[in-house]
């Protein structure tokens, strides 16, 4: 029996990080599905499952920080990370406060990629294969 791919949506406005994002993590065989603005994240995670959220803090419509609460509060059970320029402790602290599950800084991709491991390790993925 096939175990199903787990599930990202990556939230980013800079369409070059959200493609790096899709090849880099679909290499580690996660499906990916990649939104650009607070109102399109949202949009698809009332019509979709999944299994973890990987957002920026900087949206062209809104902050990632309120986004992370909003879906936190839809979907409690899928856990929030940031990978954002934003490199400060404060800034982490903030995306913590804001339910965040992970925090990675821009551009380190070996961390967000052991971060997104770690925590759909021991999930159940939402998606079917």
């Amino acid at each position: 029996m096939l175990r199903a791919k787990c599930r990202i949506l990556c939230v980013d406005d800079h369409e070059d990080t959200s493609e790096m994002l899709q090849l880099l993590l679909s290499q580690e065989d996660y499906e990916v599905v990649t939104a650009v603005t607070v109102e399109d994240a949202l949009k698809l995670a009332k019509s979709e499952e999944f299994d973890l959220y990987v957002l920026d803090k900087r949206l062209p419509d809104g902050s990632g920080l309120e986004l992370c609460k909003k879906l936190s509060a839809a979907t409690p059970d899928v856990p929030c990370m940031f990978y954002t320029g934003d490199a400060y402790e404060w800034h982490r602290l903030e995306a913590v406060a804001a339910g965040a599950d992970g925090y990675v800084a821009k551009p380190d991709i070996d961390a967000l990629i052991e971060g997104v491991r770690k925590l759909l390790a021991q999930r159940e993925c939402a998606a079917t294969v």
